[in-house]
């Protein structure tokens, strides 16, 4: 069985399209929408409403994390705007791009949300042969797979952070699983540090308890692109930071 892995796509359509190809699945761990590229401050909802010079100004100000400023001048810049109505407009023509490419994998596609997604929107998009589970499993090749969507609360207030209590919920639902599939990593400072952004990521304690007690084989996730540590071993569980790919492009490979 080959089951190819993606996470933190940020638009990257026409790579995704291909990302299931040469797998009996493929699975999508979240973060489809590409709001602000860190990497490309041209590419993106913020820059196509806002132009490239206050991208790049609010790229400095969150990566030196004067969140203050940036919240300041992101009022500043959505005054006199519909904010729900223009970022749901972008975040809709990106999603008919996106779950078009997902549908092109040639197996079955499960996949959960990552915190910059809009979850009511999936159920307009998902085609025929995707599987959208958060807080639920799949058995994919005769493993359990289990999934759990969305981010905690940071200063950044992205799309889809949900407390902690239903974070915690959401992973105690699972069960047993052979993998654990999350957008966010476990609580682990080495997985959790991002060594461009200078910064830790939230990482879940309810995820790092669940590894301890279940110990699945695989803990996959996304969410940190420039990993101190892409994996790491916690008793004989193998916790896999599965790669940003929006600049890889190329899936993780998981088979047995």
């Amino acid at each position: 069985m080959r089951v190819h892995v993606v996470s933190d796509v940020h638009g990257a359509a026409e790579a995704l399209a291909r990302a299931g190809h040469g797998a009996d699945a493929l699975v999508c761990l979240g973060d489809l929408v590409l709001f602000l590229d860190y990497a490309d401050h041209s590419r993106g909802i913020f820059p196509e409403l806002f132009g490239v010079e206050n991208a790049d100004r609010m790229v400095e100000l969150r990566t030196a994390r004067r969140f203050d400023e940036a919240r300041a001048l992101d009022r500043e810049l959505w005054a006199g705007i519909d904010r729900r109505t223009a970022v749901v407009g972008a975040v809709r023509r990106q999603y008919d791009e996106l779950f078009t490419a997902l549908a092109a994998a040639p197996g079955p596609v499960y996949a959960t949300y990552g915190n910059v997604d809009m979850p009511t929107l999936w159920p307009e998009y998902a085609r025929p042969g995707t599987t959208v589970l958060d807080g639920t499993t799949a058995e994919i090749g005769g493993l359990v797979f289990g999934f759990v969507g969305g981010g905690l609360p940071t200063p950044m207030r992205t799309p889809f952070e949900v407390s902690e209590e239903e974070y915690a919920a959401k992973v105690a639902a699972l069960g047993r699983v052979d993998v654990l599939c999350t957008h966010i990593p476990p609580a682990v400072p080495e997985l959790c540090y991002d060594t461009v952004a200078r910064r830790f990521e939230r990482g879940s304690e309810a995820v790092l308890e669940a590894i301890r007690s279940v110990q699945p084989r695989y803990s996959l996730f996304g969410h940190v692109h420039q990993p101190l540590a892409a994996r790491t071993r916690i008793g004989r569980t193998e916790c896999v930071n599965v790669g940003h790919f929006n600049r890889t492009r190329e899936p993780w490979v998981l088979q047995w």
